[in-house]
């Protein structure tokens, strides 16, 4: 399941999340997100239970953005016990991808 990251429930569903959490921040106009999109989307149903995954659109949750320096998108971040401890800009395959979420 891919869930849907906002200003409203980062805190909850990322920071205090008891498993590692995946998340892509990106924007409804970047080419380079729109192509990962599919990835993701399966990466989420792959890894159901072991990690969770999800979206954050940086247009609409400018502080959250803000607040891990995302600068260029597609960003991917990893959180664990409420801290970002691995992060990876840019579009990449499915088997980098999920090797970066497995490895962080």
């Amino acid at each position: 399941m891919e869930y849907k990251f906002t200003t409203d429930n980062f805190e909850q569903e990322v920071l205090q999340s008891s498993v590692p959490v995946l998340v892509d921040f990106f924007a409804d106009w970047c080419g380079p997100c729109k192509m990962m999109a599919p990835i993701v989307e399966k990466m989420a149903e792959e890894l159901d239970g072991k990690i969770k995954v999800g979206k954050c659109n940086i247009d609409e949750n400018m502080q959250i953005a803000q607040r891990y320096r995302v600068a260029s998108i597609p960003t991917f971040m990893v959180f664990k016990d409420g801290k970002a401890c691995a992060t990876q800009v840019g579009a990449m395959s499915a088997a980098d991808l999920k090797n970066f979420a497995e490895r962080a």
